[in-house]
């Protein structure tokens, strides 16, 4: 009971219009809900080699000289792209890993993750402003054990397609086995 009566008169009349339900089946719901599942890769699957070097943009050291090329120019069609404006960081790192991660057991080739470019310089008198935080983190996740088997290279696109604000990923080919 509520203590005081004003409380108990007011109850009253919130509830006055509330019956049980006459079946005591519980509540069906026929959505489907879809829950996300980060897929599960194991990364000596991807790579049984040697320890791979840390990923650094605009390195190709990984991929024949021919490909390297072709990645650089543009050549290969962007299959998928994963935008992060209006992410915050942590909804941003589990968006990444997923993406690649699906991107590569789906057999892309080549993905695209915009990341923005932050704030601009006339902003700088706002000390407290961020700086592109995503700009600089995705670069150091892409190095993290589970993913950086996945991928071969990564460049930033020309200015028209994005410059520092985009990254293109060249992934390792998925061998079904």
């Amino acid at each position: 009971m509520l203590p005081d009566s004003e409380d108990q008169i007011c109850w009253q009349q919130l509830i006055k219009d509330v019956s049980k339900l006459t079946n005591d089946r519980p509540l069906t719901f026929t959505r489907n809900i879809k829950l996300k599942v980060t897929p599960k890769i194991s990364a000596n699957e991807v790579y049984s080699g040697s320890r791979l070097p840390d990923i650094i943009i605009g390195n190709t050291d990984n991929v024949d000289a021919n490909t390297a090329k072709k990645f650089k120019r543009g050549d290969f069609r962007i299959e998928a792209e994963l935008d992060l404006h209006g992410y915050t960081e942590n909804q941003a790192f589990d968006a990444v890993c997923e993406f690649i991660k699906k991107a590569y057991l789906q057999q892309k080739r080549c993905i695209a993750i915009i990341t923005g470019k932050g704030l601009h310089k006339n902003d700088e008198e706002d000390i407290f402003a961020s700086r592109g935080v995503l700009k600089d983190r995705v670069p150091q996740w892409l190095n993290l054990p589970d993913i950086r088997p996945l991928i071969l290279s990564v460049f930033h696109p020309e200015h028209i397609k994005g410059g520092s604000g985009a990254i293109h990923i060249l992934l390792r080919r998925h061998r079904k086995k």
